[in-house]
């Protein structure tokens, strides 16, 4: 719909600002992630699979290129989505490429740790992406195996993903390299926010989604999270990456569920008015706002819509409000 290949509006009139460029081969991806709708394990064609709620039709290269050309007054960034399948190591540089020569248009790259080396991450950066995303997803080492290694017989290992990260805030810069986390996938919210810290003190940012049932994969009937516990996460996260508090200082219930954010109650006001912590956090285009919105990619539009493409409204920060459920913030 940005580029003009369909037509259609986005609800409330959000606008996309970046374009997110899936590498999508006949013989699909190689890992078996539950949650994932392209997962090897998921019945039907690869082409016909679905990820993050969402289709991905396919174009040319040459002429998605053509079109962001055309649009580059809309575009503020790129992205390019790799999957588990050594041609994206070769086809990600190529395309990136591409992109650099043909306009000033900033390049992220959301790599698949498991296939690509220390040595492939300085080739990305030479070709000219400025940003790198790690997938990491799961909040622990034990939720990451069952879902995405021994327990699915995938190839995916934790450790491969934090020393890939660990390498890319090395090779990219701090804040230039972070992690992607899924919430609602048995995991707490103090392991949660245990594990954004880790990677904020690492020098990474983190990107926070709310798990989706993708039908046909083998979450396909694991339910979203509850609201208010994606809505603490969300706040929570903002704090930390804002480096307004700290995980070490946050209170949990017995549920581990966040019951004090560490801040003076003055600042969580301000915090939680700004409607900041609620839009889809990406990466940021050269004005330094982010551009990688994703208008409704991992819930529907509505009233419960997970992540705003756009600034909460008054409105919008008083149902926030009632959906944290912290009694004192109603």
């Amino acid at each position: 719909m940005t580029l003009g290949f369909k037509k259609g509006l986005f609800y409330r009139n959000a606008k996309l600002h970046c374009i997110n460029l899936l590498l999508t081969y006949s013989d699909g991806c190689a890992a078996r992630c539950a949650y994932c709708g392209l997962s090897c394990r998921r019945s039907g064609k690869y082409q016909d699979k679905s990820f993050i709620r969402v289709t991905w039709p396919t174009y040319q290269t040459s002429e998605i290129i053509q079109r962001i050309g055309g649009h580059q007054g809309r575009v503020k960034r790129i992205c390019i989505s790799q999957v588990t399948n050594k041609r994206s190591i070769s086809d990600t540089l190529t395309i990136c490429r591409q992109l650099r020569s043909g306009f000033d248009i900033p390049v992220s790259v959301l790599i698949s740790p498991t296939i690509v080396t220390r040595e492939d991450l300085k080739e990305i950066k030479a070709a000219g992406a400025d940003k790198i995303g790690v997938a990491i997803d799961l909040a622990t080492p034990n939720l990451f195996d069952r879902y995405r290694g021994s327990g699915v017989k995938g190839p995916h290992c934790w450790e491969t993903y934090l020393d890939r990260l660990e390498q890319a805030i090395e090779i990219f810069g701090v804040r230039h390299a972070g992690s992607h986390f899924v919430t609602g996938m048995g995991e707490t919210e103090k392991q949660m926010v245990n594990i954004i810290q880790l990677v904020q003190d690492m020098g990474g940012w983190t990107h926070l989604f709310s798990f989706y049932p993708e039908p046909g994969s083998g979450m396909c009937d694991y339910p979203m999270p509850a609201l208010d516990h994606y809505r603490r996460i969300q706040l929570a996260r903002f704090i930390m990456d804002e480096k307004l508090g700290r995980a070490e200082n946050f209170a949990f219930n017995e549920k581990s569920e966040i019951v004090d954010f560490g801040i003076t109650r003055q600042l969580l006001e301000h915090v939680i008015d700004s409607g900041e912590p609620f839009r889809t956090s990406g990466c940021e285009g050269y004005d330094g706002e982010v551009a990688c919105n994703r208008p409704f990619a991992n819930s529907r539009p509505g009233p419960e819509m997970r992540n705003y493409p756009f600034k909460p409204n008054r409105d919008d920060i008083k149902m926030i409000r009632e959906q944290l459920k912290i009694k004192e913030f109603c």
